[in-house]
Order: C-alpha cells, then sequence, then structure tokens
C-alpha cells in the first residue's frame, strides 16, 4: 500500500497547473468538482478538463463542463493526466481503479485547503485520496489509497484506514481504531477508539461501532450489531 506524506502526494513530473478529470459524473462528482474549485481560489493547481463516466449525462455537459467519455476511453487517451475516482461506494470505487490500467493516467490525491494538516502530526495520506471541508485529524494517522473522507470526518491518533475506505458525512474515527480494506462507514457513524472493522463492511448510518467488527457484514444500531453477512467480494 502506497503511503504519501501530505506534503509529497503529487507526481513530481507534473509541473504548474495540472490537468485533472474527474472519473463520475453524479452527485459526488460534483461535489469533488466543488473541492477542486475551492483548492483553486486558494491555490491555482488544477485544470478541470471534464468527466469520464460509463453512462452518458444528459446533454453531455456537468456544471458546464463535458462529459469525454468512458472509462475505456480514458485509457486509450494519450495525454498524462490526474484522475480524481468520485464513486462513494468503496468496492465500485475499487473497480473502477482496477480498470484505470493506462500508465498515463495518474491519481490526484485533494485535500480541502480548510482542512488542517501540518508535518508534526504525521498524517500521511495514499495516493487518490480525497479528503472534503470540515475533516479533522490528530495525530499519527495513516490513510491508504483511495480513502474517501465525506464532510465534517474526524480521525483519531494513531487510526489506520486501508485502501478504499469510505467515510460519509460526519463519520468519527477514534484513537487507535483500524478500517480494513474497503470499510464503509454511514453518515454520523462512529468506530470508538482500539476498534478494528474488518475488511468490506459497512457500519450503517449513526451506528457506533463498540467492539470488533468481522469482515464482510452490515452492522447497525448503538451498540453496532451485526444484521447480515454477505460474501467476500
Amino acid at each position: 500500500m502506497t503511503q504519501l506524506f501530505f506534503t509529497d502526494y503529487e507526481d513530481p513530473d507534473f509541473t504548474g497547473v495540472r490537468p485533472l478529470v474527474i472519473v463520475g459524473a453524479g452527485g459526488l462528482g460534483r461535489e469533488v468538482l466543488m473541492l477542486v474549485r475551492q483548492i483553486n481560489e486558494v491555490e491555482l493547481r488544477w485544470n478541470v478538463l471534464g468527466f469520464y463516466d460509463d453512462q452518458r449525462p444528459p446533454n453531455d455537459r456537468v456544471h458546464e463542463l463535458p462529459w469525454l467519455g468512458t472509462i475505456d476511453d480514458l485509457n486509450q487517451q494519450e495525454e498524462s493526466v490526474y484522475a480524481a475516482v468520485a464513486i462513494g461506494n468503496s468496492h465500485h470505487r475499487a473497480a473502477v481503479v482496477a480498470g484505470l490500467t493506462s500508465e498515463r493516467v495518474h491519481f490526484a490525491t485533494l485535500l480541502h485547503p480548510s482542512v488542517v494538516v501540518r508535518p508534526y502530526q504525521f498524517v500521511q495520506f495514499g495516493a487518490g485520496s480525497i479528503v472534503c471541508q470540515g475533516c479533522i485529524f490528530t495525530c499519527d494517522i495513516r490513510l491508504g489509497r483511495h480513502v474517501l473522507l465525506n464532510l465534517g470526518c474526524t480521525i483519531g491518533h494513531d487510526a489506520v484506514l486501508e485502501d478504499f475506505c469510505s467515510l460519509m458525512p460526519h463519520a468519527n474515527v477514534g484513537g487507535e481504531a483500524y478500517l480494513e480494506t474497503a470499510v464503509y462507514l454511514g453518515t454520523n457513524a462512529t468506530v470508538i477508539n482500539q476498534v478494528r472493522v474488518g475488511a468490506r463492511t459497512i457500519v450503517g448510518a449513526g451506528a457506533v461501532a463498540v467492539r470488533d467488527l468481522p469482515a464482510d457484514c452490515t452492522a447497525v444500531g448503538v451498540p453496532a450489531q451485526v444484521i447480515k453477512q454477505h460474501g467476500a467480494n
């Protein structure tokens, strides 16, 4: 798993304003476009070219930007470009990333300018991670590749979020908690200190995980209880 300190998550082969496409033309794609525009208001860093999505949007445009084609089209484009994969479902996001096989496609790591991260916090981000407005980090935190933190999430000390974890608005991860690959926390869900959540598990909106949860299940309630077991992907 690639770990990158917050100051090092950009490709040194690119200089100046970087070309960016957004993969996913739905609601999250529009929110990521808003995030990029907010970044550019502080410092012009991204030139957003448009959207790629296997489902063609109405009028071939999204917020005045063009639909550029399908995932296969993105793999075939000839110029090097950054991509932000704006897909909220962990499993679907992982599948799209796996399908982006072109060496010319790099993954953008996007951090809202209001989110405070300083070197003394020792926070690591994997390539392709997206951190939205209002998120709070303490210290000694590790995020894997393509982690999504939606609005207002909090991450405590020594927490680990493996690749493709997805946190919906105002989800909270306590100190020394460990989220395995592709865990999904619903809106206002909480994982308390030192709790481990197994790979691909869904913690429902408002649920509170007070003890370890196994992989490949759905847990809801306070405290969170497993209500469904599903097959590994």
